[in-house]
């Protein structure tokens, strides 16, 4: 059957590669590089799904970390997935309602950034994407919308995943200028299909399908089932080669007239699929498509070969598979409200056990029930919630702002909470090891009348003023840092993964990695190098894209004792907030003080430096949650928490 709809989406493939190559990818390869130390989790449906699996795989053969391909149900039943991995979620239109409801539970469980790639910038998901922090949206535009399967997206989709693997492992050129040089065992895509076109008239009439892989190929393989499901062209089972040996030939034994073996091999497994195949029994139609390995060209050449493999089976049937009559019944299961039907997860345990649990190392499945934890969080709670406070000292990135590499000012219900503590007369400090973007950036956003009860702690306290004032810069010489930038250039020389060292004398050295480069391992690496040298290495702290080294009496806790000496306020009437209080965190010194609370990672002291919002909660969504519960007293220009409202 020619001329069908799915025919043409094939002949745009071309179009749609050479669009995919000329992409700029600079943001995606940045934000696969950031994931080069963890295991990643991509999620998709459908075609999308095939693209989930392309990225697991790419991302197992380049860094060895295991990684997994899920399906949106999967992230929705159980988003804690998302709390120690990257989530890449993936979606052609952004349209399918599991999608979007697994960002938003997806997000709420990540302590890291949520990656969506799609080809629509305006959709459902895109809307959930600027309402939600901590997202990085990649869109790569399609010319043209794919009918019931995918096809054009998905190939955009996997070439421009392809080529960023490919770039960060300086191998930018392995690509071909069009599909014309994609190769099945030597041979153009056309040759190859030509030569089983026979295979495809034995294989439709029985009906059934049954794709052996290497394990390599599982992506091609995942998305020739996808599609012939899908589109209920054939019955279509997926067995890697050594799991069809344990029990599935026997199919080929007893139902040899439902059934034909399509295998996808690579030279891995081309010895082992020829042993197996003279195994066979003869009556059973059998087909080998055999790629020239697993680089990412070769999984390209392997799903655009399946994409024509299906139109050779659909004009055997005479059916389009890119138009299909979709039952009023499949439509209303695909719009299934799926919040409604599915809970999101409850939390276990007290509020606060678990973070503190997990600082101290006591994870599953050494935790257990602490009397003593449990009066400790008791006797904070309660001190907690009897303190009225008149000031409140912050962090900035990761608990005011995002805490991604990119400078921007808080979003605008951080401001809103901001404006009504500092219109009730509550004082407010902001600490950061940032400098002066920190203040141009409040200054935009927050009323000129204002600024004067607003403290800044800049350069990690090094400058402290308040947001009205100029900031003196003096460039003044200090021993101790000049010679940690010396050693700091010779880890760069070493090949230590250092983008960027700013120097900020007299108070700091701020050292920014590359993308990749795990924040807490280079900590260990720069303050070892200090030790070495005779320096003492407790003034390095770390955030979590960076690592400063500050000089002595440098602290984020002398703008709390500024604000407790200029306004006249007890110690006790200030409470404080970061998101990384465990040293050598950078807010430890700050979640050190009496009244503390904490956005992600809390103190290990039991009495102070509590995560007391909702586990899932955590940096900017966190502190909303605290301060959507500060109740204001206006008359005494003082608020309190109520934290179980």
């Amino acid at each position: 059957m020619s001329g069908t709809f799915y025919d043409g989406e094939l002949a745009e493939l071309d179009n749609s590669f050479s669009a995919a190559m000329s992409a700029n990818i600079d943001l995606l390869k940045l934000a696969i590089a950031s994931t080069a130390e963890s295991s990643i989790i991509g999620v998709g449906s459908g075609g999308s799904f095939t693209v989930a699996s392309l990225l697991c795989n790419l991302h197992e053969s380049y860094t060895g970390r295991v990684s997994r391909p899920s399906t949106p149900l999967e992230i929705i039943c159980n988003p804690t997935l998302a709390a120690a991995s990257p989530v890449f979620m993936i979606s052609a239109e952004g349209k399918n309602p599991d999608i979007v409801e697994a960002l938003d539970r997806a997000r709420r469980h990540s302590s890291r950034t949520v990656h969506v790639l799609t080809n629509r910038a305006s959709s459902p998901l895109m809307e959930h994407v600027r309402e939600l922090p901590e997202v990085t949206s990649h869109v790569f535009d399609l010319a043209k919308k794919d009918g019931y399967l995918a096809t054009n997206s998905l190939l955009m989709d996997a070439v421009v995943i392809a080529r960023a693997y490919g770039a960060l492992d300086s191998d930018a050129n392995q690509f071909p200028d069009s599909l014309d040089g994609l190769r099945i065992s030597n041979l153009p895509i056309s040759k190859w299909l030509d030569g089983v076109r026979e295979f495809v008239r034995q294989a439709v009439p029985r009906k059934g399908l049954i794709v052996v892989f290497s394990p390599l190929l599982k992506p091609v393989a995942a998305d020739l089932e996808s599609k012939l499901s899908e589109s209920a062209l054939l019955y279509c089972q997926l067995a890697d080669l050594r799991s069809f040996a344990h029990g599935r030939h026997l199919w080929l034994a007893e139902r040899p007239e439902d059934c034909a073996i399509l295998a996808l091999v690579e030279p891995g497994l081309e010895h082992l699929w020829a042993r197996m195949q003279q195994l066979l029994p003869g009556n059973v139609p059998v087909c080998t498509m055999p790629l020239a390995g697993a680089r990412p060209q070769d999984l390209l050449a392997g799903l655009v070969a399946q994409m024509q493999l299906v139109s050779l089976i659909a004009a055997e049937l005479k059916k389009d598979p890119a138009k299909p009559n979709v039952p009023s019944f499949g439509r209303e299961l695909y719009y299934v409200d799926l919040p409604s039907f599915i809970l999101g997860p409850q939390e276990t345990g007290r509020r606060g056990e678990q973070s503190k649990y997990e600082v101290l190392g006591a994870r599953w499945p050494s935790i257990g029930s602490s009397g003593a934890m449990s009066r400790a969080l008791e006797r904070f709670e309660s001190a907690l919630a009897q303190q009225a406070f008149h000031s409140v000292v912050f962090d900035y990135d990761g608990t005011l702002c995002s805490s991604q590499r990119k400078e921007a000012p808080p979003m605008v219900p951080i401001v809103d909470q901001l404006t009504r503590l500092l219109n009730a007369g509550i004082f407010v400090g902001i600490a950061s090891g940032r400098g002066d973007s920190i203040q141009q950036h409040l200054r935009n956003v927050l009323p000129s009348n204002l600024w004067q009860s607003v403290h800044l702690g800049l350069y990690n306290g090094g400058w402290i003023g308040l947001l009205g004032e100029d900031i003196q810069k003096q460039a003044i010489t200090n021993e101790f840092l000049s010679h940690v930038r010396r050693i700091l250039g010779r880890l760069e020389g070493l090949g230590v993964p250092i983008e960027r060292v700013r120097e900020t004398y007299p108070h700091q050295i701020s050292v920014r990695f590359k993308e990749g480069a795990d924040a807490e391992n280079m900590w260990f690496v720069i303050a070892d190098s200090l030790r070495q040298a005779g320096l003492d290495p407790t003034t390095v702290v770390r955030s979590k894209h960076s690592v400063d080294v500050l000089a002595v009496n440098v602290n984020k806790s002398h703008l709390v004792a500024k604000i407790i000496q200029a306004r006249s306020i007890d110690p006790y009437q200030v409470v404080t907030m970061g998101d990384q209080g465990a040293w050598p965190g950078n807010d430890s010194s700050l979640l050190e003080h009496r009244y503390s609370l904490s956005v992600d990672q809390p103190s290990r002291r039991l009495d102070r430096g509590w995560k007391l919002a909702p586990h899932h909660k955590r940096d900017v969504d966190a502190t909303l949650w605290y301060l959507e519960r500060a109740e204001i007293d206006a008359a005494s220009s003082s608020f309190r928490f109520k934290l179980s409202a």
